[in-house]
C-alpha cells in the first residue's frame, strides 16, 4: 500500500473515530436527559403511590371521603385490647323496655268460665294478677284552641277590647309548639321543608306550606341574638377552645362554617371567606385567654394565644408514614403520644392536676429521641425537592419538631386537649345537613342555621331539653347557658 493508500486510511479512521466519539457525546447527552426524566417520573410515581394510599384513618382525609371501603374497626394506632367478650357484660345493668308506676289507662281483663269444669268466675276469688303493658302513640291530631276576644261596652259609652293572647297572631296560626317541632325537624334532624311540609300532614293532619315552615326557622333564628353574644363571651374565657372549618355550598357558591366551641358550648358561623377575616368576624379567638386548640392550619398560628395541635391528625399521618412505607420511627411516635395520654388520664382519675416532673421531662426527652431518628431517616435531597413518603414525612416532622411545645401541651397543661375532636364532632352535623337536605339558598338560611344548631347543640350539652328551648323562643323568651 503506497503513502496515498495509507493516508487514506487514516484519514477514513479519524472521521470514524470522530464520528464515534460525537455519537457518543449525544448518547451520554440522551442517557443524563432520560436519567433526570427517571428521577422525575420516579417522584411522580412516588405521588400518586402515597395519594392513592391515602385515607381518612393515615391521613386528614374526611371520613365521607372513604365511601363504600370504609372498615368497621378503628386504626392499629388506635386500638386496645378490651378484655371482653361481645354483648353485654357480667354485672351490667342492660338496657330493656321497663315497666311504668302510672300507667295512663288500666284495662282489666278476667276469665269467664273455669278452664276445668266451665263454671261462671264472674264473682270468683282473684288469686294473682299479671300486668303487661303495652307503649303506644295516642291518635295524634292538632289540638286547636279558639281565642273570642271580647269587647265590651262601658255604661259610660266606652268600648274596651280584651287582651289578645300573644301566641294568637293572626285569625288563624300556628302555635309555639307547631313552630318549635318545624324548626327541631328542619335544624336539629335535617328534614327538608319538603318532607316536612308532608309529615306536617300525614302525622298531625295539619296543613302547612314550605314557604311558613322556611319563615318558623327564620323567626327562630332572628330570635337567638342575646344567645349568640352570651356563648361568645363565656368561650372567651373558656379555659380551651376548640376550632375548625368546613366548606359549605350558599347560594350556588363556596363558603365556610367555622366552629369555635367546648365541652359545654357550640359557636357556629358561617361566612364567605375561610381565613382570618372570617375568624376576626367570629369574634372568639382574637380575644380569648385560653388555650386554642386546632390541627394546626396557618391562619390559626397568626394569633397569640396559647395552641393545643390536635394529636388525632399526627396519629393518623403517622399510621400512614409507618405503616404504608415502612417508618418505623413513625411507629414510635405514635407509641410516645399515646402513652402521654394514658399517662395525663391516669394523673387525672388520681385527682392531680399535673404530672409527676420526672414523667414530664421523659416524655419530652423521649420525643426530641424520635424526631431524631425521623430526621436520619429522612435526610434533605442534595438535588431538587422531597417526593411521595419523604415529602410528607419531611412537612410532618417539620410541624412535630419546631412545634414541639403545642403537640405536647396537653402533657404540661391539663385545661389543654390530647385532640380537636369536639371541633370536628359539632362541625359535622353540617356536612349531614348538605348532603340530606342540600346547600342553603341564601346566606341568610345559612346564619339561620348555625346560630339555631348552635342553641341546640348548646341545650344538649347542658343537659336541657331541646324542644322546650325550641318553644321559649315563640313564646318571647330564650334559654341562655351557663359556665359549667
Amino acid at each position: 500500500m503506497g503513502n496515498a493508500g495509507l493516508r487514506r486510511l487514516v484519514e477514513t479512521q479519524a472521521a470514524e473515530i470522530a464520528s464515534v466519539r460525537a455519537e457518543n457525546v449525544t448518547l451520554r447527552a440522551e442517557t443524563a436527559a432520560l436519567r433526570a426524566e427517571n428521577t422525575v417520573l420516579r417522584g411522580r410515581l412516588a405521588d400518586l403511590e402515597q395519594r392513592v394510599g391515602r385515607n381518612p384513618r393515615n391521613s386528614s382525609m374526611p371520613p365521607s371521603a372513604e365511601g363504600l371501603s370504609k372498615p368497621n374497626r378503628l386504626p392499629r394506632s388506635e386500638r386496645k385490647a378490651a378484655g371482653r367478650r361481645p354483648g353485654k357484660q357480667e354485672g351490667s345493668p342492660g338496657s330493656h323496655l321497663a315497666q311504668v308506676e302510672d300507667p295512663d289507662e288500666v284495662v282489666v281483663h278476667s276469665p269467664d268460665l273455669c278452664g276445668n269444669c266451665g263454671g261462671a268466675l264472674s264473682g270468683a276469688e282473684v288469686t294473682a294478677v299479671e300486668t303487661r303493658q303495652v307503649f303506644e302513640l295516642p291518635d295524634l291530631r292538632a289540638f286547636v284552641t279558639e281565642h273570642r276576644i271580647e269587647r265590651r261596652r262601658c255604661s259610660c259609652g266606652c268600648e274596651t277590647k280584651a287582651a289578645v293572647p300573644a301566641v294568637a297572631t293572626a285569625p288563624a296560626c300556628y302555635g309555639p309548639g307547631v313552630r318549635a317541632l318545624a324548626v327541631y325537624l328542619a335544624i336539629y334532624q335535617h328534614l327538608p321543608y319538603e318532607r316536612m311540609a308532608e309529615l306536617f300532614s300525614d302525622v298531625l293532619g295539619i296543613a302547612v306550606s314550605v314557604g311558613s315552615l322556611k319563615a318558623m326557622v327564620a323567626e327562630a333564628g332572628g330570635a337567638l341574638g342575646l344567645f349568640s353574644s352570651v356563648v361568645r363571651d363565656l368561650l372567651r374565657d373558656a379555659p380551651t377552645v376548640h376550632f375548625d372549618e368546613t366548606g359549605a355550598r350558599v347560594a350556588a357558591k363556596l363558603a365556610w362554617v367555622h366552629v369555635a366551641c367546648s365541652a359545654l358550648l357550640t359557636l357556629l358561623s358561617c361566612h364567605e371567606r375561610r381565613g382570618r377575616v372570617a375568624m376576626d368576624d367570629m369574634g372568639v379567638i382574637a380575644k380569648m385567654a385560653g388555650i386554642a386548640c386546632h390541627d394546626g392550619w396557618k391562619p390559626y398560628r397568626s394569633y397569640d394565644v396559647l395552641h393545643q395541635l390536635c394529636n388525632s391528625h399526627h396519629l393518623r399521618e403517622l399510621e400512614g408514614i409507618g405503616v404504608v412505607f415502612d417508618q418505623g420511627w413513625a411507629g414510635e411516635m405514635i407509641a410516645l403520644l399515646l402513652d402521654a395520654k394514658d399517662s395525663v388520664e391516669r394523673a387525672t382519675e388520681a385527682g392531680s392536676d399535673h404530672l409527676d416532673p420526672s414523667t414530664l421531662h421523659s416524655i419530652r426527652v423521649r420525643y426530641a429521641t424520635v424526631v431524631a431518628k425521623g430526621w436520619a431517616a429522612n435526610p434533605a435531597p442534595e438535588h431538587g425537592k422531597r417526593h411521595g413518603v419523604r415529602r410528607t414525612a419531611a412537612n410532618l416532622l417539620k410541624r412535630l419538631d419546631t412545634q414541639r411545645d403545642d403537640v405536647l401541651r396537653f402533657a404540661s397543661d391539663f385545661r389543654a386537649s390530647f385532640s380537636n375532636n369536639q371541633a370536628e364532632r359539632d362541625v359535622r352535623m353540617v356536612k349531614v345537613q348538605q348532603k340530606v337536605s342540600g346547600s342553603w339558598r341564601t346566606p341568610a338560611g345559612a346564619k339561620d342555621y348555625c346560630t339555631i344548631y348552635s342553641y341546640v347543640s348548646t341545650m344538649r350539652k347542658q343537659g336541657q331539653g331541646v324542644l322546650p328551648g325550641l318553644r321559649m323562643l315563640f313564646e318571647g323568651g330564650v334559654w341562655l347557658p351557663s359556665r359549667t
